[in-house]
């Protein structure tokens, strides 16, 4: 019989997520679905000016602000991800 893990909890912001890890027995929760995340170390290499409506910029702050994160880091993870789901041409 497999033993039943906890689920993950919603950990809206780097904050919290430090917070859960340092107080949580992680070997409690379910592992299975878990996906590797690139983690940013040291500072980018390139820099890219874009232009955006202003409204687009105020709601891509304002989520980043909800989840804890610069709002730059935050446009690099979107990329990063959209990246990752293109279709080969």
């Amino acid at each position: 019989m497999s033993e039943q893990r906890k689920p993950w909890p919603s950990l809206p912001s780097d904050e919290a997520a430090e917070r859960f890890v340092a107080e949580a027995d992680l070997s409690e929760y379910d592992w299975t679905l878990m996906e590797p995340v690139a983690h940013e170390f040291g500072s980018s290499e390139a820099s890219v000016e874009l232009r955006l409506p202003r409204r687009e910029l105020d709601q891509l702050k304002a989520e980043a602000a909800k989840r804890g994160l610069p709002y730059e880091r935050f446009m690099r993870e979107l990329i990063s991800r959209a990246m990752k789901t293109l279709e080969p041409l």
